[in-house]
């Protein structure tokens, strides 16, 4: 049996745009998944591919070495399916597989036109039903079907995910959609908005945030409702007036610029989270001064926390109910409990302090961060600052080579108990105690000082 095969969705999207797909879908017409397994197994193994605990086609692995080499996950191929009704509400279908469903029926149920294209292997032939190609060239973002939102709520953040990217425009039908069925992302799971349970391990507002325009997916996610059913976190900061000599934009849109500006120096996936976030607790914290303006640290009788305290908490809420890798999300929480930090001085005792209280890569983070919050800040940030903030990296980069973790000291616990110290909490107490002397002065980091020193401590 020939297979007429055709590969289909992200891939062809990715061709046009001249851009490298990482995997890639078939779809095999006239035929159901046992005429699949029947023509490929003279070819290498195969195994059935489950969605939703149903069977839609095969995953092939080729029995041509190297062949499997450039796909090691195995290649799916999929019978086309239809959609068949099972009731009178908009939620009552189906999807079956149907030997007899044309390419264009399979198409049709896929979310964006730009993903609903095939493309013939046997002669090229391009298959575009809904316009895909032309909404690609003019960088348009539209559904296939009115019902697409409501049919899997997730495609609405894959959809703003497309715009961040590709720097798509919704046609108004989809915004129209996007508002229409913006509670409906409520109901999706956390791991497929979050944490991920693609093969690369990110979810679609990972993706989002990974992308270069993600300002532009955020504010079209707040406008049309999306982004409070997504991060309720962010409800109080949508507007919010920040009256600060420091601020003259609301928290929201400081907070996208803060994004963007993380994206645009190709920052981490953590730094983009913690930007995402790290104001997210001013409305909660905020009291007026005698300046007559809003402030937003702590202060006896006004606010028993700081904004970057609740920040802290919001930031750990949201990620861990979109089930983010718990490191990640331990790290984005100290990134915001933390993004106050002083940037303005840059002596070298003080960059051996802050390496010894956050560590390097922490450290390598909170500057990060701290750059697109000051490049964030609506008018043309005060050159001066960001000079300060380069200064202070260079001497950073400068004292990584000096001491300033306890494995870095030229004594450990062995030798402390070498001179009569007992294993337990006072050990931990002296190292501790000699990395801050150390810190201070790194000359002093030789064994025969240290021990010396230790035997002046109290035990």
């Amino acid at each position: 049996m020939e297979l007429d095969a055709y590969v289909v969705g992200g891939a062809v999207r990715d061709a046009l745009l001249g851009r490298d797909s990482k995997d890639a879908d078939f779809l095999v017409p006239a035929t159901d998944i046992a005429g699949l397994q029947a023509a490929l197994a003279p070819h290498g193994r195969t195994e059935e591919l489950v969605v939703a605990e149903r069977t839609v086609g095969v995953r092939f692995f080729p029995r041509d070495s190297s062949v499997r080499r450039l796909a090691r996950a195995g290649i799916e191929l999929a019978p086309p399916r239809r959609e068949v009704s099972t009731g009178p509400g908009r939620h009552d279908f189906a999807i079956v597989v149907d030997p007899t469903a044309s390419v264009e029926d399979d198409l049709y149920r896929r979310d964006f036109t730009i993903n609903a294209m095939a493309r013939r292997l046997a002669d090229g032939q391009l298959v575009d039903p809904y316009g895909g190609r032309r909404d690609l060239e003019a960088r348009v973002l539209r559904t296939v079907s009115p019902t697409s939102f409501a049919e899997d709520p997730l495609r609405i953040v894959r959809g703003l995910r497309f715009v961040s990217q590709l720097d798509l425009d919704p046609a108004p039908e989809t915004l129209e959609q996007m508002r229409r069925d913006a509670a409906g992302v409520k109901l999706v799971s956390g791991e497929r908005i979050g944490g991920g349970i693609a093969a690369d391990g990110m979810g679609e507002l990972s993706k989002l945030l990974l992308g270069a325009h993600p300002a532009k997916a955020l504010a079209i996610a707040r406008d049309t409702g999306v982004l409070t059913q997504l991060l309720p976190e962010l409800d109080a900061a949508i507007g919010f007036d920040q009256e600060s000599r420091h601020h003259s934009m609301t928290v929201d849109e400081h907070t996208f610029a803060v994004v963007q500006a993380a994206a645009d120096a190709h920052r981490s996936l953590g730094v983009r989270l913690a930007a995402l976030f790290h104001d997210a607790g001013k409305p909660q914290v905020a009291w007026r001064g005698t300046d007559d303006r809003l402030h937003y640290y702590a202060k006896p009788g006004y606010s028993a926390k700081s904004h970057e305290q609740v920040g802290a908490a919001l930031a750990e809420a949201a990620l861990n109910r979109l089930r983010y890798p718990t490191e990640l999300t331990r790290r984005v929480v100290r990134i915001v409990r933390s993004h106050m930090i002083d940037t303005t001085r840059a002596e070298p005792l003080r960059a051996r302090r802050l390496l010894a209280r956050y560590g390097d890569a922490l450290l390598s983070d909170l500057l990060d961060h701290k750059e697109a919050d000051l490049s964030g800040k609506g008018e043309s940030p005060r050159s001066d600052d960001l000079a300060k903030l380069s200064r202070l990296r260079k001497v950073v980069d400068e004292q990584r080579r000096e001491p300033h973790r306890i494995r870095d000291l030229a004594v450990n616990g062995t030798d402390l108990i070498g001179i009569g110290y007992r294993p337990g909490p006072a050990i931990g107490h002296a190292l501790r105690k000699l990395l801050d002397e150390v810190v201070r002065r790194p000359e002093l980091n030789t064994k025969e000082q240290l021990l010396a020193r230790a035997k002046e401590l109290p035990r």
